[in-house]
């Protein structure tokens, strides 16, 4: 028969093991048991996490009894007390014993400290978890180290002889990490009872699904039950059906000092999946779900093990380098994540077609990053990217045009960006197309361009990582204040570090660096954005030729405080007059969030010299624009980072005219090999130079700048994709 407490002997348990002094539980408390119905809540963590101390903290608030699997579980099984046991049959035996115990117990509505090599055995973990959520206790090592040496505890179970402590801990959290739902995040040094409060927001957050809602930057603020979008909606939707974008209805998490402090020893992978857990809701991706996820898509495909380093420049200057993904841009970092997400959150029953406009990176890191899902994913989903002819780069050019892997490809059109982009959102909002494709091929539109939140996301995690790099190098403290210049066109690298600050990262200031299209830089200055007669021009930073910025629509909610109705009134003047002006208050705002400068081309080819002369480093001609820029606004006061948004090699003409190195060889692969030959860093990008070698030669398909011509390519390719429903 199983081990099974009644309530009653439960009740009584819990009385005997509760702290005291302490005063009844409030009754907000016990009605914020309520909701848990029949769910225990399981405490998981490492031996000196503090289980047994914050479970009695959080049993009496809740007004629920307490088990403790070492003394009421275990120890009532075996009549002698865990060390003894131990002692007796030896770590293996030990293990199975513990977690056949564990198999035969049985309680509801109660906290449960689980011991804490309960997760190494599987069959144990998989009989309680069903009946509870697990909630892991993630506690700093050297905590756990001081505790167990107060406690005279030197091993604790598995740990051989000549395994130090932290090994063993190191090992466990694999196990603890396969089991979690939710997460507590620790800080140094947090006391049981900051603990204990986080596992009480934590669990609360897990069964308020409803509560983290997104809205549109056009729409109101509270929405009807039925029409509250979570983040496995607004993934798959893109863009919000009154032509705004998403953001959290209720901002972002915040993390304390201590809190940051801990992911500055982590790697890149790890601070991505903390940081990503805190902002997207376990019942959208499970923990275990968005781990494989997280892990998958910042390993091996990054050149860099760090994947977006943090390196010195010159003098207060660092550089970020985010160009160590497969397509050598900073598209990567969001890229080589998102779709992974947005197959995740998939509806079953309906195919769809990704819609891009590029003004070169986006592209390829779209086409590389939807070509690593699974076969079964890639049927479902189709990528059709659209690019300007005369806008990009040959070697971006190339790298979108040679991906020929499942539903996927790339047209160019003989027109700008700004025509890309307008013709996919009209597309977006045109019943009539999108029904038809509905009806006839089960096919939704939706997109990876940086309106889509999850594309937005991941680009918060690097503005942190650099920050929490400079903290580990010891650069600066923890609250000591950085600038980051961003090379800016669309504004979603901007809005990221507008997010990361809003996180708690000490930013001052995020400084937008243009090119002599200018727009965000006047805007910024003058508070009017203006389209009227203003042409592209085409620069030696095409990524940020860009004229209409979606993501500032974010930025104008961000910073108005979320009055959708502005936002609303703006953005359809831009769109119908090409010209708004924001409020004077609002122009004050978003001058002190922000910087906003520009650069000349041969300012920009000036900067790639200079450094290079100096240094041996190569910069790409958008990292050019952002150190120009911040030469002129930054003060000096305090150290700022550079985003490096491409690898050099992608723009590879352009850094020999800025170099002044005559008879440049004309094949692209040639053309990197010799940069590499002149760079004392960073080294040449080997992924980028495979890929042309595999794709030289090879022709595309261009379209005339008609928007009827666009919507004849999204119905071919959803004919040469999906079958036609009949």
């Amino acid at each position: 028969m199983g081990f099974l407490l009644s309530a009653s002997q439960l009740a009584v348990r819990a009385a005997r093991r509760r702290l005291s002094p302490v005063s009844k539980p409030k009754s907000w408390l016990s009605t914020r048991a309520a909701h848990l119905g029949d769910t225990n809540i399981l405490l998981m963590g490492p031996p000196g996490a503090g289980k047994t101390t914050v479970g009695k903290i959080v049993a009496f608030k809740l007004g629920l009894p307490i088990v403790d699997v070492d003394d009421d579980v275990l120890e009532t099984t075996w009549k002698m007390p865990v060390a003894a046991k131990l002692a007796a049959v030896g770590g293996e035996r030990f293990l199975e014993e513990e977690g056949q115990a564990l198999c035969n117990f049985s309680a509801s509505r109660c906290v449960v400290s689980l011991s804490g090599s309960n997760p190494l055995h599987a069959e144990a973990m998989q009989h309680v978890r069903e009946s509870g959520l697990v909630v892991y206790l993630d506690v700093d090592s050297e905590d756990v180290i001081h505790r167990l040496a107060r406690m005279k505890l030197n091993r604790i179970v598995g740990q051989e002889a000549g395994v130090s402590m932290r090994d063993i801990l190191l090992y466990r959290k694999q196990f603890y990490e396969k089991w979690l739902d939710v997460r507590v995040l620790c800080g140094a040094g947090d006391t049981v009872e900051e603990v204990a409060e986080k596992v009480l927001k934590a669990v609360d957050r897990y069964k308020n699904h409803d509560e983290e809602t997104y809205v549109s930057t056009r729409g109101k603020s509270a929405e009807p039950s039925s029409q509250k979008k979570h983040f496995s909606d607004v993934v798959v939707e893109g863009l919000a059906a009154d032509g705004g974008l998403y953001v959290p209805e209720k901002g972002f998490p915040r993390l304390d000092a201590r809190e940051w402090l801990r992911l500055a020893a982590m790697s890149y992978p790890e601070r991505a999946l903390v940081l990503l857990e805190k902002c997207i809701h376990p019942q959208d991706v499970s923990a275990l779900d968005l781990r494989a996820m997280v892990m998958t898509a910042y390993g091996s495909n990054f050149s860099s093990e760090a994947v977006a380093p943090v390196k010195h420049l010159m003098s207060n200057q660092y550089i970020q380098e985010l160009f160590h993904g497969p397509t050598a841009s900073f598209k990567d970092l969001a890229l080589q994540l998102m779709p992974q997400l947005f197959a995740h959150c998939l509806p079953p029953m309906c195919n769809y077609l990704i819609l891009v406009a590029t003004s070169g990176d986006t592209g390829s890191a779209v086409l590389s990053g939807f070509s690593r899902l699974s076969s079964g994913d890639r049927r479902r989903t189709g990528v059709l990217v659209f690019f300007p002819e005369d806008g990009v780069s040959e070697i971006q050019k190339l790298q979108m045009t040679s991906c020929r892997e499942g539903n996927a490809k790339a047209v160019s059109v003989h027109a700008d960006f700004d025509f890309c982009q307008r013709s996919i959102k009209r597309m977006f909002g045109e019943a009539g197309l999108t029904g038809h494709l509905a009806v006839e091929y089960a096919t939704v539109l939706s997109t990876a361009n940086s309106i889509n939140w999850a594309r937005l996301l991941p680009q918060v995690i690097y503005h942190s990582s650099s920050y929490l790099d400079l903290c580990r190098d010891e650069v600066i403290k923890f609250g000591d204040p950085i600038d980051v210049c961003i090379p800016t066109g669309n504004f979603g690298n901007a809005m990221s570090a507008v997010y990361a600050k809003q996180m708690g990262i000490p930013i001052r200031k995020i400084i937008c660096a243009s090119n002599h299209n200018r727009v965000v830089a006047d805007f910024i200055a003058t508070g009017e954005y203006d389209l009227r007669g203003r042409p592209l021009m085409l620069s030696h930073s095409p990524a940020i030729d860009i004229l209409k910025s979606s993501n500032l629509e974010r930025f104008v909610h961000h910073v108005s405080g979320a009055d959708s109705r502005l936002v609303e009134d703006l953005f359809t003047r831009l769109d119908t007059q090409l010209l708004f002006r924001v409020p004077e208050r609002l122009l004050g705002q978003l001058q002190r969030e922000v910087l906003a400068g520009w650069c000349s081309e041969d300012d920009c080819l000036a900067a790639i010299q200079s450094v290079h002369m100096q240094t041996g480093y190569l910069m790409d001609t958008h990292t050019a624009v952002a150190k120009v820029v911040a030469d002129r606004l930054q003060d000096g006061s305090c150290p700022v980072v550079l985003c490096a948004t491409a690898h050099y090699g992608k723009f590879a003409p352009s850094v020999f005219k800025a170099l002044r190195i005559q008879n440049a060889p004309e094949d692209p692969v040639e053309q990197l090999e010799r940069l590499g030959v002149c760079a004392s860093g960073p080294e040449i990008h080997r992924e980028m130079v495979e890929c042309l070698k595999e794709g030289g030669g090879r022709k595309h398909e261009v379209c005339r700048p008609d928007y009827g011509v666009l919507v004849e390519q999204v119905e071919s390719m959803i004919e040469d994709s999906f079958i036609k429903v009949t």
